[in-house]
């Protein structure tokens, strides 16, 4: 029997992993397990499989932070754009003034750790083998499975 429209949309979105767009050069850093805890103004209860999107534009400032890693050799000299670079899972969410002091120093390099803002702790972090070109947005958005899949990512 075949299913309804309605049904198949239930489907459709229970087959897909969430996502978050970062700038450059976080997406990468976080790609290459460099930076573990991604720094937000807002907060999330959400937890579970979460996947790493490089948005497509970045800032002077964060072109000349790329850079000065890039020269200690944290990060490579090229980083993709408008595309998924890793997944991991996403464990759970504190306020910074709870967890700052706790910080390893290179975290506090990668993270914005001013008092009203969250900490968002990743662990088993994939990067992908080569980014997978995809559209952003903002705040939490899912990516279909099968994207993830057809480029031999377990989702």
């Amino acid at each position: 029997m075949q299913q309804d429209y309605a049904e198949q949309g239930v489907a459709d979105k229970e087959a897909q992993m969430r996502a978050i767009s970062l700038w450059q050069p976080w997406a990468t850093a976080i790609a290459l397990g460099v930076k573990r805890v991604e720094t937000r103004h807002w907060s999330t209860n959400y937890t579970g499989p979460l996947a790493i999107h490089a948005a497509k534009h970045w800032t002077r400032a964060e072109k000349e932070f790329a850079s000065v890693e890039r020269s200690l050799g944290r990060l490579p000299a090229r980083l993709p754009f408008g595309a998924i670079v890793a997944t991991c899972t996403l464990m759970g969410c504190r306020r910074t003034e709870d967890v700052d002091q706790q910080m390893a120093a290179i975290e506090r390099i990668y993270g914005n750790y001013d008092p009203g803002r969250f900490a968002w702790f990743l662990t088993d972090i994939v990067a992908l083998p080569e980014p997978i070109p995809f559209k952003g947005h903002q705040g939490f958005f899912n990516v279909p499975d099968e994207i993830l899949i057809t480029k031999g990512v377990s989702a």
